[in-house]
């Protein structure tokens, strides 16, 4: 099956062009932040860490995590807890 060419925008083409590989491994590992906007106000707001895969493979979703910190943080005494929101 023969593929169509696609009509894009000149600022779309990468042909020619070389990316550089991981460039952005290290800062993406120590985590990040991904916001929807909605004309100038943020609609969501979530913040992600990566996790070990040693870690990874006692839990099956961010929901399980989630809930293990949180039972954790439970026992952490109040007085010893600096949570900024």
């Amino acid at each position: 099956m023969k593929k169509d060419k696609i009509d894009m925008q000149a600022e779309y083409d990468l042909s020619g062009k070389k990316g550089v590989r991981g460039k952005y491994a290290a800062a993406y590992k120590k985590g990040h932040t991904v916001r929807v906007l909605n004309d100038d106000s943020v609609v969501s707001e979530n913040s992600f860490a990566a996790i070990d895969a040693d870690v990874h493979a006692f839990f099956k979703d961010s929901k399980e995590i989630n809930k293990a910190l949180r039972g954790i943080i439970s026992s952490v005494p109040d007085r010893l807890r600096s949570v900024s929101k």
